[in-house]
């Protein structure tokens, strides 16, 4: 390893002269030979000079047709020395301390990318959880909801191709320790407004009773206004976009470390590892979020709601302010971490010895650092069936990740009478250890099983398909319909559908933008108790009940403990459903299955690139991810959610908010069918990338039998 490569080369051009050039000697320009022995001097130099003449050309010549593989082999011994000489120790420049030498291996180096994965996605959790509670309680606008849910995955397109030509001709380990400034500084931003405003706002009092209407306060609009609104909005948009611009080096360029500090058999544990913590964060930060929700009067009286919400805003303080120390602990290792692990170069010969998957001709291609080389590379890479096909895979699993945490926990609120703090709950259950449990198993089997880019293949399209089949047989699960005064009743006949108001209530005035459903003895399920035109309410055993309530006149009434008759009872009817945890299971092992594709999709796209475009190919799959998947899909299933929706939140100054009732039937076909569309589409996508590929082998056998012949 110590040798110059000029004098390697120099000695191997000799030994090939010297031990495989033969000569042909021409007899006809020797001269006759003297039987006496004796020779002119100058003849015999004439001859000697001759004869070194011929063999010199004749050298050359054979010298000429090894140009090609003696070029190959100095440029490849050059490009393992010059990897070799990346290889460096674990400190911050000259500053290095052998006791810390233990942490330059790629274990270590794993832990701290997991630490910040799980620092990133609690973050993405938490916000996930109160960016829908901004949505729900300030009124925001349409647009103000779409700048809200895109500007993490705008500012990540933005800056992915980017992030990968220049980061990954440079140090990674760097790039990942700016990443994770940039992930505890957003999500600082995120806390500000906690610390700052009073964003979880205490109960206004209301009347939740029926009154005569002219004794009832009208709202001035204008005290309705949030005078900080925007000013949240603005730390929420710059806080998303660094969020997602601290992603990419993180998803790219630190994958693409991980991978090329490993064996090839061995990434698919340590990327399912690497994922699985994101996942796992993203759960925490759903499990920190959702108690901190206010309810609504269905579960939660006025008092509690007010007495709390100083102590809720305060958790999601504390939430993000820990997000950002563990984000910020991982910033000290990755300066340290040298541009290669000790060792690296040997994997890293071992992959390039494997045989590209596709587009063999670019193994060799080398691209600089302008612009002009980068679209060429992109170009090159775009042209790439099989990393396209991947990478529309990728989109289409997170089409089928968003509509899940998109419609989950309305169809859970609405389906199964929960609560919107235990239906967020439980959807983080069954998204997070199921996707995080998919992403290690996909990784570990294909791993130890040692699969080729076919069997990798072949295990997408299974683990495709019996996730399709779960979500098929989560149709058939739902329960009964009950009936709602004005939705899906009529007040007895003496009202209509789609209208609250009937002349049991129509003197009491009621507000439709609040929602406190009351289910009365006549097994109806009301709006509010003022829209059941009830006079009184009583706290009994930690319930409230309703009495004299003029809508309901028919049911079995049961007395309270002051022999007063109960005529309804705060909360939902009780369906009495016992399909969730059915559901629960036949879901959870839908996303399971489905997320064990996401591993192997990466794995086949590393081998389908070759090493020096992994970080472009990865960046080009982020890319086709937000274009087709992260950015519309938001849009997409917002606009769908919508009309499923029955009744809207519209206040007394014509405000719109959040929708109160959905269509149960209509949300379950909306969110069964984006997700069996979306896994449709990846078996698609496998299948023809697997035919690409086939065509591809058959192609480069008959060129080998070709040349053979």
């Amino acid at each position: 390893m110590d040798q110059n490569p000029e004098q390697t080369l120099n000695s191997t051009v000799k030994a090939w002269v010297n031990n495989t050039v033969q000569a042909p000697v021409d007899n006809t320009v020797e001269p006759p030979v003297d039987i006496t022995g004796e020779a002119p001097v100058e003849k015999l130099n004439d001859v000697r000079e001759v004869h070194f003449q011929t063999k010199l050309s004749a050298a050359m010549l054979h010298i000429a047709s090894l140009q090609n593989p003696v070029s190959e082999d100095s440029s490849q011994l050059s490009d393992t020395m010059q990897d070799a000489s990346l290889e460096g120790p674990f400190g911050l420049g000259p500053l290095v301390f052998p006791s810390l030498q233990r942490f330059n291996n790629i274990n270590y180096f794993l832990i701290s990318f997991c630490i910040l994965s799980l620092s990133q996605g609690t973050i993405s959790g938490l916000t996930r959880v109160s960016t829908g509670n901004f949505e729900k309680d300030f009124y925001l606008s349409r647009a103000e909801k779409v700048i809200l849910t895109i500007s993490y995955d705008l500012a990540s397109l933005l800056v992915a191709i980017l992030v990968a030509h220049y980061g990954g001709k440079g140090s990674r380990s760097k790039w990942l320790a700016a990443a994770a400034l940039l992930v505890g500084l957003a999500s600082i931003l995120f806390a500000v407004p906690y610390l700052k405003y009073d964003i979880v706002r205490p109960v206004e009092d209301s009347e939740e009773l029926c009154i005569d209407e002219e004794e009832r306060t009208m709202p001035d609009c204008e005290e309705n206004i949030v005078p900080f609104k925007s000013e949240i909005i603005i730390f929420s948009i710059i806080g998303q976009s660094l969020q997602g611009i601290a992603g990419m080096p993180m998803y790219i360029l630190g994958v693409t470390y991980i991978y090329d500090n490993i064996s090839t058999y061995m990434a698919g544990i340590y990327l399912g590892i690497a994922d699985a913590a994101f996942v796992l964060g993203y759960g925490l930060g759903y499990a920190v979020g959702s108690p901190n929700l206010r309810p609504s009067f269905n579960h939660s009286s006025e008092e509690e709601v007010n007495d709390n919400f100083l102590l809720w805003q305060f958790n999601w303080f504390v939430g993000f302010l820990f997000a950002t120390l563990l984000a910020w602990f991982t910033f000290f290792p990755f300066l340290c971490f040298p541009h290669r692990l000790p060792g690296a170069h040997k994997p890293k010969q071992q992959k390039e010895k494997e045989p590209l998957a596709f587009y063999k001709k670019l193994k060799n291609m080398k691209y600089g650092y302008n612009l002009q080389d980068l679209f060429h590379a992109l170009w090159s890479l775009l042209r790439n069936p099989l990393l396209m096909c991947y990478s529309m895979c990728k989109a289409t699993e997170a089409l089928a990740t968003i509509g899940a945490a998109e419609f989950l926990p309305k169809y859970l609120e609405s389906q199964f009478l929960l609560s919107p703090s235990r239906a967020t709950l439980l959807t983080g259950i069954i998204l997070v250890p199921g996707s995080a449990l998919g992403n290690f198993l996909g990784g570990f089997i294909v791993s130890k099983l040692k699969m080729s880019s076919r069997s990798q293949m072949k295990f997408i399209v299974i683990t495709s398909i019996i996730s399709l089949l779960l979500l098929i047989l989560n149709i058939f699960i739902k329960c009964e319909r009950v009936k709602f005064a004005g939705i899906t009743a009529n007040y007895e006949g003496t009202g209509s559908l789609g209208n609250l108001t009937a002349p049991c209530n129509a003197h009491c005035g009621c507000d439709r933008s609040t929602y406190s459903s009351v289910c009365g003895r006549d097994e109806t399920e009301y709006f509010s108790p003022c829209f059941a035109g009830c006079l009184a309410s009583k706290h009994l055993d930690y319930e409230k009940t309703f009495y004299n309530c003029s809508c309901i006149k028919h049911g079995l009434a049961n007395a309270d403990s002051e022999a007063d008759p109960i005529d309804a009872t705060s909360g939902k009817c009780n369906t009495k459903c016992y399909a969730l945890p059915l559901f629960f299971a036949f879901f959870f092992s839908s996303i399971a299955f489905s997320s064990s594709a996401s591993i192997p999709i990466t794995l086949i796209i590393l081998r389908t690139v070759p090493h020096n475009l992994h970080s472009l190919g990865i960046a080009v799959t982020y890319t086709t991810l937000r274009l087709f998947g992260s950015i519309p899909g938001p849009l997409l299933f917002q606009l769908t959610a919508s009309r499923s929706c029955i009744y809207w939140d519209i206040n007394k100054c014509g405000d719109k908010g959040r929708c109160w009732i959905y269509n149960k039937l209509k949300m379950m076909f909306i969110l069964m069918g984006f997700c069996i569309f979306c896994k449709l589409a990846t078996t698609f996508f496998t299948l023809l990338a697997f035919f690409k590929y086939n065509v591809s082998r058959v192609g480069s056998k008959n060129a080998k039998k070709r040349s053979k012949k």
